[in-house]
């Protein structure tokens, strides 16, 4: 736990990124945006949206692929709990430190990102596209911050959940922290990419808005720099006793 993984240049930096693009999705969210691709995305002839049912959107990528991806995200969760047991239930065996910290971290961004996502699913009135009136639905449409009156239902929609179950790969990025930060962005970089792509599938059902998974990016990466920062916090804490002493 003594190797700094990144710095707090570096971190003051990535904090500063974090609320520029708050700042850009809130503005995303006032705006039109979101109702011009999902206009793009509706069949306004046959009154549906025509990728909502079709085999790449709902059974690849919201069947099969959310699968595989849930069951990559036990593998790192079950190697920190074995290394977790008891020695005599390990055979004295456990993981290199430097494993060990990686692991733990992904892990918590395997956990951490659907989860806090999820309980902001539940506290939003955002509906998803196909429940709104404009996409044949029954429910009003209301952009980011503009009141909702006290009689509509709440959505539960913002943000985009399916995104989540790829957008804890951010993580990985860890894994070439702090010998090669490039390479770290590079595959930070891919995993946001390849989580948006499994957002986009959800948009083209009609399932979320732009800015739902575009919100959902914005915790994953939110997540890794609390984690990257609290590592960094943890590691000073522990240095400042040993300097003192010394």
């Amino acid at each position: 736990m003594d190797e700094e993984l990144l710095g707090r240049p570096a971190l003051r930096r990535a904090a500063w990124m974090l609320a520029l693009s708050a700042a850009i999705i809130v503005l995303l969210g006032m705006g039109t945006v979101d109702l011009l691709l999902a206009d793009w995305m509706f069949d306004f002839h046959i009154h549906e949206f025509p990728w909502q049912h079709a085999w790449l959107t709902e059974h690849f990528s919201h069947g099969t692929l959310k699968t595989v991806l849930t069951l990559l995200a036990t593998l790192p969760v079950a190697a920190c709990a074995w290394d977790s047991l008891p020695d005599r239930l390990r055979h004295g065996r456990a993981l290199p430190a430097w494993w060990r910290l990686r692991l733990r971290l992904l892990s918590l961004c395997v956990l951490l990102v659907p989860a806090i996502t999820s309980l902001l699913k539940r506290a939003s009135v955002s509906h998803c596209p196909w429940e709104l009136e404009r996409y044949g639905g029954y429910q009003p449409y209301y952009r980011l911050l503009e009141h909702v009156p006290g009689w509509v239902e709440a959505g539960h929609c913002l943000p985009g959940g399916h995104a989540s179950s790829a957008l804890w790969l951010v993580g990985l990025a860890v894994f070439w922290l702090p010998h090669d930060p490039r390479k770290a962005a590079d595959v930070g970089l891919a995993a946001l990419a390849f989580g948006a792509v499994v957002g986009w599938m959800q948009q083209m059902r009609g399932a979320h808005f732009l800015t739902h998974t575009l919100w959902t990016m914005w915790i994953a990466c939110a997540v890794l720099t609390a984690l990257l920062a609290a590592h960094t916090r943890f590691r000073a804490a522990r240095r400042s006793p040993a300097m003192t002493a010394a």
